[in-house]
């Protein structure tokens, strides 16, 4: 995927999505790895996004990931970076702050994970989206970027197209 990624345009499209779950009344809160908090931070830049905003977690860590509810057999049989550890992720989050939609994310970013070379491919990040009891799941590649801020934007709007999808606006 070689996408082009608009910091204006990817803000301009959270203040949109953030008061279309306000005014829909749907709850939202995300567990973070690769991202380290962006998406919340896109959501919660709209006022009154404490309507709707429930919290987040900010898991770099596998050790912060299983505090937080990722089962750890997870992490061991298919490693941090699947899919599996993203709806884990996901379900985990959204379950412990009672929200309607969850959002896991994991993945490698512009290196390999010293920690985890056989299992981290730069750019590769998984995401899940549960909306109520819906679980959905994907996998994207996100070309080299600049920087790490690049990095974060361009999976935050891979995160939002698919989001807005599901809600079918």
């Amino acid at each position: 995927m070689n996408n082009i990624y608009s910091e204006k345009d990817i803000r301009y499209e959270y203040n949109c999505l953030t008061k279309s779950l306000i005014d829909k009344n749907l709850t939202i809160t995300t567990m973070e790895s690769a991202t380290s908090g962006q998406i919340a931070s896109l959501i919660t830049d709209t006022e009154g996004a404490s309507a709707i905003f429930k919290g987040a977690f900010i898991t770099y860590s596998n050790e912060a990931k299983i505090m937080q509810g990722v089962p750890k057999d997870i992490l061991d049989k298919y490693t941090v970076y699947s899919k599996e550890t993203a709806v884990a992720m996901a379900t985990a989050c959204k379950k412990a702050f009672g929200a309607d939609i969850g959002i896991g994310v994991t993945g490698t970013m512009g290196n390999t994970d010293p920690a985890n070379k056989e299992a981290s491919v730069p750019g590769e990040v998984f995401f899940a989206i549960v909306i109520k009891d819906d679980i959905r799941d994907f996998r994207v590649e996100i070309a080299p970027q600049p920087s790490r801020l690049a990095y974060k934007l361009a999976v935050a709007k891979e995160v939002y197209d698919k989001l807005t999808e599901l809600l079918e606006y």
